[in-house]
């Protein structure tokens, strides 16, 4: 069926048209045709329209964040706000798309050949309303993640979080102090392709070969590399003197972890900090891939999993609490034999809506009710404190967010990251004297050895 022109005359919120039209610019007979992608905004934006465009990246045709609408509309919403209607132009790969191809970045010195070809069809592509003040002139954005190479290990599909990849990338080294290359495995959900859901540091086994592909990588539990978990565990700033005591008499903290992922800060809370660490994930597909891929520990005596809903097993500890119950027998538990003893020095929480239409927003919109805020407080140590990753998607909803813990806890802080993205949220249980956050103690020692001060020092109340 032959495809109208004329539909593109007029913005239609939400419409996502594909088509392939021949390649002008064949550089090989691989590749003879070019794909376009056309999504208007899901919003109504007043006053004239602004259309942009963007050459898909070469070698990068085959990626989630190119070739479905969920990236298209990330793309649109978190880079591109204030236009109307985003077209992607690039080669045809479709059919590579599952394959486990090694994908290099092409120069980035020089321009992309469809970018000094494609004027007249964006042109063509733009809606009436654009021409009303003369012939429009539509910019080609850039597009740039900093990933040099990338090899999918898999894809696989959650029963939750739906089709999923993990893949190993090559990134450019932004430290100019050190000349080492940067190698990450990262965890992405084809619902929201451009977020990366975990990223851990992997380290060649071989100082020969290093290139991905070939190098054979471990992972390296010591550092986090995602960009809100160094923040998330510079709270902890906040009840150092407490867990200090605690370690004295030989009381491991307890943390309790909503949202796994790839369990990387199940892992180092463990590991690097001497935690006790409850974690949960209500996809056991994800799971597996923390357990297979990032090196997240199945069970043992300090480190035990749940699979299940993270609310519902907040309110269901929370119950248990007061009966001190074994939590496995309430819920579908992968590691038995977990009881609700004593209550935890921290929760940390990393939950999102998974709602790509709206964008990324954490923490989805359930756990801002007041049931499942004070059932958090209730299974809080007296100087505990809950840790929130939020992207708002809104001043409003980070303003409704701080409203709901002020009316449950005691004091709030928050460190924004400055990234124009997350912000950590602090809330604590009771208040906290400049004292105790200032003493020194040797389980503050070990937080500034891991952590960097810079998140440390600019913890703020609210």
């Amino acid at each position: 069926m032959a495809l109208d022109i004329t539909c593109f005359e007029t913005l239609v919120p939400s419409r996502y048209i594909t088509f392939t039209i021949p390649n002008p610019c064949r550089e090989s007979s691989a590749h003879s045709l070019l794909r376009v992608a056309v999504l208007d905004s899901p919003h109504h934006l007043d006053g004239s329209s602004l259309v942009a465009a963007i050459v898909v990246p070469e070698n990068r045709e085959g990626d989630w964040i190119f070739c479905t609408e969920s990236g298209h509309l990330q793309l649109l919403i978190s880079n591109t706000p204030d236009v109307s209607r985003l077209i992607l132009v690039g080669r045809d790969m479709f059919d590579e798309c599952d394959g486990p191809l090694i994908l290099h970045r092409g120069s980035t010195e020089r321009k992309n050949p469809l970018e000094e070809i494609v004027g007249p069809l964006l042109l063509a592509l733009s809606p009436k309303i654009c021409f009303n003040d003369g012939i429009p002139e539509v910019p080609i954005l850039k597009y740039e993640d900093g990933v040099i190479a990338s090899l999918t290990l898999e894809k696989c599909t959650g029963v939750f979080v739906g089709e999923m990849l993990i893949e190993d990338v090559e990134l450019e080294n932004d430290d100019q102090k050190f000349e080492e290359r940067e190698f990450r495995r990262r965890l992405r959900f084809k619902r929201m392709p451009n977020l990366v859901q975990t990223q851990v540091r992997i380290i060649s086994k071989s100082d020969v070969q290093t290139d991905i592909g070939k190098a054979r990588f471990s992972i390296d539990s010591q550092v986090l590399v995602h960009p809100y978990l160094p923040p998330m565990v510079a709270s902890l700033r906040l009840v150092s003197l407490h867990i200090e005591n605690q370690l004295c008499v030989r009381m491991r903290p307890k943390a309790l972890c909503l949202g796994i992922g790839g369990g990387a800060l199940v892992s180092f809370l463990n590991g690097q900090l001497g935690f006790d660490v409850l974690g949960v994930e209500i996809d056991e597909e994800v799971l597996r891939v923390a357990w297979q891929y990032f090196g997240l520990k199945k069970c043992s005596k300090t480190v035990h999993i749940i699979s299940g809903d993270a609310i519902e097993i907040v309110k269901k500890l929370s119950d248990l609490s007061v009966k001190g119950n074994s939590v496995s027998s309430h819920c579908n538990a992968t590691c038995n034999g977990y009881s609700f003893e004593d209550p935890f020095n921290v929760i940390m929480v990393d939950l999102d809506s998974g709602d790509v239409r709206n964008g990324s927003i954490a923490p989805p919109f359930d756990f801002m009710e007041k049931s499942v805020i004070s059932a958090l407080r209730s299974i809080l140590c007296p100087s505990g404190i809950v840790v929130v990753n939020v992207i708002p998607s809104s001043s409003s909803f980070y303003s409704m967010l701080i409203s709901e813990f002020r009316e449950v806890f005691c004091d709030l802080y928050e460190i924004d990251i400055g990234n124009n993205e997350n912000f950590i949220l602090i809330a604590t249980v009771a208040s906290v004297d400049d004292y105790n956050v200032n003493h020194g103690n040797s389980f503050m020692e070990k937080l500034t050895s891991v952590i960097p001060c810079s998140y440390i020092d600019t913890i703020k109340k609210i």
